[in-house]
């Protein structure tokens, strides 16, 4: 496994986005975001549906082709690393799976393959993958029928629709309803036999993310 050296900190990534968001973003409407962020965290501390030990829920989801990827046929392969995130609108999303495919070569040297997962329409999730350059599978799971077995599924504060809305951004325009509905990022490692070896979340602040050192080390 790599040296702690040449692992990519989700954290130091952060510092760097919170002053690009403080200079580009007009400070009222960042302060919605971040006092949203702040109550989410209270509400949800502990959003995991499954843990460390448990058997992982099957699925089945479209990737940006349209192909059907089931976990099953990934796990014939290898362990998974599975991941929820919010949406390509979302730039702490961005951040952690740009900092995930910095260490894609070293999932892969472990055997495992990675998956990304949100409730986008199959088209949103590839612009997801293009724009960050992704090279693993992004999958949609429009309506969080797969997230809601993995992690909690929460509904959107109005607040921060409404202040995407007065920054140009249609949050709905994403999704194929209006449920504002989106999973508490989460990350998941699955053993070859479907047992879960880490499960991680930051709860409902979705600023914050698991380190990849952590999904390395469960992994190793």
């Amino acid at each position: 496994m790599s040296d702690s050296t040449t692992v990519p900190s989700y954290k130091d990534g952060l510092k760097d986005l919170v002053q690009q968001l403080g200079g580009m973003m007009p400070e009222d409407k960042l302060a919605i975001f971040n006092r949203d962020a702040e109550q989410l965290a209270e509400a949800y501390a502990s959003p995991l549906m499954i843990n460390k030990g448990d058997k992982a829920p099957s699925f089945s989801l479209p990737n940006v082709d349209g192909k059907s990827v089931a976990l099953e046929d990934l796990l014939q392969q290898g362990p998974v690393v599975l991941t929820f995130y919010r949406g390509t609108w979302c730039p702490y999303c961005n951040l952690e799976l740009k900092t995930y495919q910095q260490i894609l070569p070293q999932i892969k040297q472990a055997g495992a393959s990675f998956v990304a997962v949100s409730s986008m329409t199959p088209d949103n999730s590839l612009q997801m993958k293009d724009s960050n350059e992704l090279e693993f599978e992004v999958l949609s799971d429009v309506g969080n029928k797969v997230a809601g077995r993995y992690t909690t599924v929460i509904k959107n504060p109005d607040t921060s629709i409404q202040a995407m809305a007065d920054l140009g951004y249609d949050f709905h325009s994403f999704y194929d309803d209006k449920s504002a509905e989106l999973p508490v990022p989460a990350i998941f490692v699955i053993a070859k036999n479907g047992t879960v070896l880490f499960a991680g979340s930051a709860g409902g602040d979705y600023r914050q993310r698991t380190e990849p050192r952590e999904i390395l080390d469960a992994l190793a």
